[in-house]
């Protein structure tokens, strides 16, 4: 791959453990940063990307998404309901999709993630409907180019046993177990800069047996992929836990093997003191999704008090049914407003947003050694921003304003080393063609 000099920026957020921003160059050769600094000399085969005017950060890292719900944006019935009814309201939706809408809408998901700067996504897929499988999303981020962490998710219980799915959307533990070996044999990629990553993620506790919640922990650690699925969302969440298992999530994650690095909880807006506790001992992640949880009306996660305890946080945007929006950006800004308005204005800064946004992401996936950094040795996936714009105008402090003013829509976004946006557009999708594409299929969906 021919190398590539991104010159002039303003300032580079590297990220690194000192927290540096500079102005100045990176130089990117096969996929890696190589170098940083002022004036790099420009290698012969080196393209040359000007970056006056910008401000240049790791690729963002959105650790919880159903990309599944992208064709589910603000559908009647579930706008103003909490969890539970929410998903009653859209369970029987998304049990109408063929292959070609999980394709469709996962494209569509990462794309709006793509061009909010975003390199890296986990996915949870937890329903397979009519035929479709997870390699449906996959085919999806390598059509776009996103850098790609789907996880084989299960639904066990439904309707009939007590469970909130219709039992057309739940399938056998066996054969969830079987095809979570399947995709991993056949697509997880353990290399330090993987594209690919599969993990196993049953959706969460009242929807799959204590049974499977145990088996899926010890054959993801049988095969080395990591661990994800929905805790302590809400209050309902609660009450649910304590009423079935006499417990609260944490106790009862703690019993099944579901803390641990090689673990990541979405949500988790109601851990208690101890629970917190226990994550920051050991090293349990969390997917903090703000928008989702003030559209559900769930609560505001304790993201300061895990951030000071030591639990490591990054940020989701959560499935489009439940957030209606896939900019990750402005996901980092709810999450700092969120956290003022629990604790006071200095609860948290912008910068420790945007950190959150890169380097906490990339910790919670457990890709820090590669990813949310910029520097010699980490994989190039690179956000340039362009700051010269009205969004920006009048900012005193361009990097907090990258969080508080915008822009929302990233310049040029490179993923491993290659363009995924160029100019404010995507390079391998046409837009358009994709949009029609989804208007078509919400269209036979509401018939």
């Amino acid at each position: 791959m021919p190398a590539t000099l991104i010159r002039n920026a303003d300032t580079i957020v590297t990220m690194n453990a000192a927290r540096n921003e500079h102005p100045g160059d990176l130089l990117l050769r096969d996929g890696v940063i190589v170098a940083l600094g002022p004036d790099l000399p420009r290698p012969p085969d080196a393209e040359v990307i000007d970056a006056s005017g910008c401000i240049v950060t790791p690729g963002l890292v959105n650790t919880h998404h159903h990309l599944f719900q992208s064709l589910t944006k603000a559908v009647p019935g579930g706008q103003d309901a909490l969890l539970f009814g929410w998903l009653q309201t859209l369970y029987p939706v998304w049990a109408r999709y063929t292959p070609d809408d999980i394709r469709l809408s996962a494209q569509l998901g990462l794309a709006e993630l793509a061009l909010s700067g975003c390199s890296t996504s986990s996915d949870h897929l937890y329903l397979f409907p009519n035929g479709a499988r997870l390699e449906d999303t996959i085919d999806a981020a390598t059509s776009i180019g996103l850098r790609f962490h789907p996880t084989r998710g299960a639904m066990s219980i439904g309707e009939s046993k007590g469970g909130l799915p219709p039992d057309t959307l739940v399938e056998e533990e066996a054969a969830i177990l079987n095809d979570c070996i399947r995709v991993i044999d056949a697509f997880h990629d353990p290399a330090p800069g993987a594209m690919l990553r599969v993990g196993v993620a049953p959706c969460s506790p009242f929807s799959v047996s204590r049974e499977l919640m145990r088996d899926a922990a010890l054959l993801a650690r049988d095969k080395g992929v990591m661990l994800h699925t929905h805790l302590a969302e809400n209050d309902e969440d609660i009450a649910y836990s304590e009423a079935n298992f006499g417990c609260r999530p944490g106790q009862y994650a703690e019993d099944l093997g579901w803390t641990g690095a090689d673990v990541w909880h979405a949500h988790c807006v109601k851990l208690d003191r101890s629970e917190i506790d226990l994550f920051a001992r050991s090293l349990t992640g969390v997917a903090h999704c703000p928008c989702s949880n003030c559209r559900l009306g769930s609560g505001i996660a304790p993201v300061r008090a895990m951030r000071d305890a030591g639990v490591p946080v990054g940020l989701g945007v959560d499935g489009s049914a439940s957030n209606d929006s896939g900019d990750l950006m402005g996901e980092a800004r709810q999450a700092m407003l969120l956290q003022r308005v629990a604790r006071g204005a200095d609860a948290m800064s912008a910068r420790e947003a945007l950190e959150i946004a890169t380097l906490g992401g990339a910790t919670v996936l457990g890709r820090a050694d590669a990813l949310g950094a910029l520097e010699p040795g980490k994989r190039a996936d690179i956000a340039i921003w362009d700051m010269r714009g009205l969004p920006v105008a009048g900012a005193w402090d361009p990097v907090a304003a990258l969080v508080l003013c915008g822009p929302h829509r990233v310049r040029d976004l490179l993923v491993e080393g290659r363009a995924v946006v160029r100019d404010t557009q995507l390079t391998g999708l046409d837009t358009e063609t994709l949009r029609r594409d989804a208007a078509r299929a919400v269209e036979r969906l509401l018939s």
